[in-house]
C-alpha cells in the first residue's frame, strides 16, 4: 500500500506529488562546489540564476552555502547565513513564488533561511549533525529532507562499505523517522534521499538506482544524480575514454527519466531546463 502523502503544503506552495516528477533545481553558493562552486557567491548573480531556474521549469530552489562535496570541511553558520540569507530575501523580493529548501546541517542556518523565506529544510546529515535541528523541523512544521550519508563530507569516501546497500539505506530512514518522532517531530513532512555519491560506490549508486522502487511508497522519495562522479566513471569505462560534460548532462537525463518511470518524487538537479523539458514532453505522450 502507498502510503505516500500526496501533497506537502509550504508557506509558499505546494509540493504536489499526484502529477510528473518534481524538479528541485540547484543554486551553490559557495566558492568550492564540486560543479559550480564560485559562480553565484555574488547575491545578485545567485538570485539571477534563481529566477532563470524558475523560468526553465525549477518546481523548488535547493539553495546551500556549504560544499559537501567529497573532501570538503565544514562552514561555519554564521558565513552560511551571510551566503544565503540575501540570496533568499532577494528572490523572495524578486517575486519568486515557488518552494526554497534551505541545503544546511545547521539549525541556526535553517532558522535564518526560513525567516528569509524558505520553505524546506534539506539535511544531508540525516538531522545527525546538529542536536538542535529535531527541535527546528518541530517548530517550524515544515517539510523536511533526511539524507543517508554514510561518515561525513570530509571522511565518507573512504572505502565505504554495505552488506546490503538498500537495506542499510532502508533501516536507516526506519531510524531517522523513529528518533524524530520520539522528538516530536511531525514525519509525515519527511522526504527521504538515498544520498547518491555521498559514502557509496559508484555500484553502491548504481544498485540504489537499479532498486530505487524500494523506497518507493512509505514517504516521498528525492534523487540527486546530477553531474556525480558515478556518471562520470560509468560512463568513462562503457566508452574507452573520459567522459565529457555533455556525456554527464546525458547521463543525468537517463537516470531523470528512470527515477521518474519509478514514481520517485523529486529529482535535484543542475541541468533544470533539460529534465523539465523531458518531464513535460513524457507527460504528453504518456497522456
Amino acid at each position: 500500500m502507498d502510503h505516500t502523502p500526496h501533497v506537502l503544503e509550504t508557506p509558499h506552495g505546494s509540493l504536489d506529488f499526484r502529477g510528473r516528477c518534481l524538479v528541485m533545481g540547484i543554486l551553490n553558493v559557495t566558492p568550492d562546489s564540486f560543479s559550480d562552486g564560485g559562480r553565484y557567491l555574488d547575491p545578485a548573480a545567485a538570485i539571477a540564476h534563481g529566477q532563470c531556474l524558475v523560468a526553465d521549469g525549477a518546481d523548488v530552489l535547493d539553495i546551500g552555502g556549504e560544499s559537501t562535496r567529497p573532501g570538503s570541511a565544514g562552514v561555519e553558520a554564521s558565513e552560511q547565513i551571510r551566503r544565503v540569507e540575501p540570496v533568499i530575501r532577494g528572490l523572495r523580493q524578486a517575486g519568486v513564488g515557488v518552494p526554497i529548501s534551505i541545503d544546511t546541517q545547521s539549525s541556526a542556518v535553517a532558522a535564518a533561511a526560513i525567516e528569509a523565506g524558505a520553505d524546506i529544510v534539506n539535511d544531508v546529515s540525516g538531522v545527525r549533525h546538529d542536536p538542535l535541528m529535531p527541535e527546528l523541523l518541530r517548530r517550524s512544521g515544515l517539510p523536511f529532507v533526511v539524507m543517508h550519508m554514510q561518515g561525513t563530507p570530509a571522511t565518507m569516501q573512504q572505502a565505504p562499505h554495505y552488506e546490503d546497500v538498500v537495506a542499510e539505506v532502508a533501516a536507516f530512514f526506519d531510524e531517522r523517522a523513529a528518533a524524530l518522532e520520539a522528538a516530536g517531530v511531525d514525519c509525515t513532512k519527511m522526504i527521504v534521499d538515498p544520498g547518491i555519491g555521498f559514502g557509496k560506490t559508484t555500484e553502491h549508486n548504481l544498485t540504489l538506482l537499479r532498486e530505487i522502487r524500494r523506497f518507493v511508497g512509505r514517504r516521498p522519495v528525492l534523487v540527486g544524480p546530477s553531474r556525480k562522479r558515478f556518471l562520470r566513471e560509468t560512463l568513462s569505462v562503457e566508452g574507452g575514454r573520459a567522459a565529457s560534460d555533455e556525456d554527464l548532462a546525458a547521463g543525468t537525463v537517463a537516470v531523470a527519466m528512470h527515477i521518474a518511470l519509478a514514481r520517485v518524487q523529486i529529482i535535484r538537479v543542475h541541468e533544470v531546463q533539460r529534465i523539465a523539458r523531458m518531464f513535460r514532453a513524457h507527460c504528453f505522450v504518456g497522456s
